[in-house]
């Protein structure tokens, strides 16, 4: 007998047992929902047997590792069905992501959505056929063979990456289709009872542009119809709102194609809002001991190759000669860390000038790859908050913490902070190639960055190879109205480039150390936030940041000068974006206009008005809040820029 160790209880089961039986043994509604399953922490398939004492975790739809078996089996009915509609198809990899899954493919036949039609209703097929997934292993040789023999290239390079290793490669077969995967799977199609294949797209093999382009279908899948109508429901509401289609009807950016991709135009109601923004917060980090600096936007590689960029980082760069051929090669610059870095270096230090806060608004440069591109969320070029923070050790921990709450006061005061999580992204240590220090510097920073986290009780998950290559950081991470994650924020400890520089101090007792450093955004990339805060409010932004807060229309041309006024004292105020609609169109037309503008305040001036100094307002969001002076209404709308109200 063994026992098995369930949540609440610990029972006994025959040698032998699946854990499959141990959910039926549960109960049939445990049975049915079950996707896969934690042995001793290990996920693995429902299938897998017991055969000693160990700890359980039923894994259904609800739980993260469920989902990603659930979807992950979707994907394999998708290549199979793929397979028996178009067999000459090569396939590639087919993963589960965040949200539902994909799968490439190297084919003749172009997946256009009549394909995807024909596609679903061959999965449907599948689906309704029920079959077992059951996993068998080969070793690499008979792997290869059986790739080979199948025509299937790609898996037969995925093997080869394990051949001198001496692994096992797993498969998995569901009928006549077989399928090079390492799971876990859920038990049998026939649970799949709700599925959408919802894109395709062009993605290169591997994600290397000197690969050949493949075709990425997109699906999502659940348990239930119910499920997958609100998501498609909730799929077409995030269209609305995706800042890359309502930001150019609101005539925020645009792009154009003899520019480049990620290369963006801020139009004028766009710049407005960044450079409102950029002044909230240099304003905000002068007020908290930042200075401010402004360094090149370029420099030669030697400075790179001190920091290590040139050697870690050169592919996201733009260079710009030729090493082979110029005497001087230069780089626009991806960070700001090492020119910033010389305004310490400026002059010698001592413990008494730390901590030593230095802040720019930078403008950044970084040659992501062409799929990558969307919107404003990714681009080459962009603007951010970037700071770097020297201090002593005994200091560390106390400058984190107040970076942290720089960044949450933004957050919160933008109305983004609700949306984020944390992930603490370290380095990689099957990979340290990746990164420069050795592993006891890592482990020493990232032991320091882990207790600062637990210490100030934020909650967050961790990333093995996110690290910079520097150091550890915390990312703050944020969705998009698509599900899709970015991160917008990172608080970084390094101390290894300070070493790298030369950068020391002189410490109370007379030695000369190395300063610790925090690299930081206190808000982000500009044009990535914008694009959060588009997408967040639909366009509908608070009155401090609205493009054009409040629009004053006459009702009639006698009325014009009173309106006039109206914005004189509007802007004596200092709210000066302020329009006064003088066009000959009925007051009903101009409302609904600015309604769809998502103008916050509407104010109509009428024959009373102007007799009275008065104005009728109008609130976005809840119509006519009645009549009141000009007066009062300079109140109240300096008071909702001041306080900067999120209505």
């Amino acid at each position: 007998m063994i026992k098995v160790k369930l949540r609440d209880d610990v029972r006994e089961y025959e040698n032998g047992i699946s854990v499959l039986e141990i959910a039926k043994s549960l109960g049939a509604g445990l049975y049915k929902a079950a996707c896969a399953a934690k042995i001793d922490g290990q996920v693995c398939d429902l299938r897998t047997v017991i055969d000693a004492d160990c700890e359980v975790e039923i894994l259904t739809f609800d739980s993260e590792e469920g989902k990603k078996a659930f979807w992950h089996t979707t994907s394999h009915v998708l290549a199979q069905a793929v397979k028996r509609l178009y067999p000459q198809t090569k396939l590639a990899i087919g993963p589960s992501i965040d949200e539902g899954f994909y799968y490439d493919f190297d084919s003749e036949v172009s997946f256009t959505p009549e394909i995807l039609e024909k596609i679903e209703a061959e999965m449907k097929k599948i689906i309704k056929e029920g079959y077992f997934l059951e996993k068998f292993e080969l070793d690499a040789d008979e792997a290869v063979k059986l790739m080979e023999e199948r025509n299937e290239p790609y898996k037969v390079e995925l093997i080869g990456e394990h051949a001198d290793k001496g692994e096992k490669i797993s498969f998995y077969r569901q009928g006549e289709f077989e399928e090079l995967c390492a799971g876990p799977h859920i038990p049998d199609t026939s649970r799949i009872k709700a599925y959408k294949l919802t894109a395709c797209t062009g993605a290169y093999w591997r994600g290397d542009a000197k690969n050949k382009m493949l075709q990425r279908i997109y699906g999502i899948a659940f348990t239930k119809n119910a499920d997958l109508e609100a998501y498609l429901l909730q799929k077409e509401e995030a269209k609305k709102r995706d800042h890359n289609k309502l930001g150019r009807d609101l005539e925020l950016f645009t792009t154009v194609d003899y520019i480049g991709q990620g290369l963006p135009i801020l139009l004028p109601k766009g710049t407005h809002i960044i450079q409102t923004l950029q002044r909230f917060v240099e304003d905000e980090e002068k007020k908290r001991g930042w200075l401010r600096t402004k360094t090149p936007l370029m420099a030669k590689s030697d400075l790179y190759k001190i920091s290590g960029h040139w050697d870690h980082y050169k592919d996201g760069m733009f260079v710009l000669g030729d090493e082979e051929k110029d005497d001087e090669v230069f780089a626009l610059r991806p960070m700001t860390c090492p020119f910033q870095y010389q305004a310490y270096l400026n002059r010698a230090r001592s413990y008494r000038d730390l901590p030593m806060r230095l802040g720019e608004t930078s403008t950044l440069f970084r040659n992501e790859s062409s799929g990558e591109m969307h919107g404003l969320i990714r681009v080459r070029q962009f603007t951010i908050s970037e700071g770097h923070l020297m201090c002593t050790p005994e200091q560390l921990e106390d400058e984190f913490k107040s970076c942290l709450e720089l960044t949450t006061f933004m957050l919160k005061t933008l109305g983004l902070y609700e949306d984020v999580s944390y992930r603490f992204s370290q380095w990689d240590p099957e990979d340290t190639e990746k990164y420069i220090g050795t592993a006891e510097q890592w482990d020493e920073a990232q032991d320091m960055m882990g207790r600062i986290l637990d210490n100030l009780g934020i909650e967050y998950k961790i990333g093995i190879g996110e690290a910079a290559f520097y150091g550890p950081k915390l990312d703050i991470q944020i969705k998009n109205v698509h599900g899709k994650e970015d991160t917008l924020i990172t608080i970084q400890i390094d101390q290894m480039l300070a070493e790298k520089f030369g950068m020391e101090y002189v410490a109370a007792d007379g030695t000369k150390k190395n300063p610790y450093i925090i690299h930081r955004t206190s808000i982000g990339c500009y044009e990535r936030t914008l694009a959060l805060l588009i997408e967040k409010y639909a366009g509908a932004f608070p009155m401090w940041l609205a493009p054009e807060k409040v629009r004053i229309m006459p009702i009639a041309d006698r009325h014009q000068d009173a309106a006039y006024e109206v914005k004189k004292a509007l802007e004596a105020a200092g709210i000066d974006d302020v329009t006064v609609d003088t066009r000959s169109e009925k007051l009903g037309y101009k409302l609904r206009e600015a309604q769809l503008e998502k103008i916050p305040y509407m104010l109509v001036v009428g024959d009373k008005e102007a007799e009275s100094g008065s104005v009728s307002v109008r609130r976005r969001g809840e119509g006519d809040i009645g009549s009141m002076s000009t007066e009062e209404f300079v109140k109240l709308a300096l008071e909702d820029i001041e306080t900067k109200i999120i209505r």
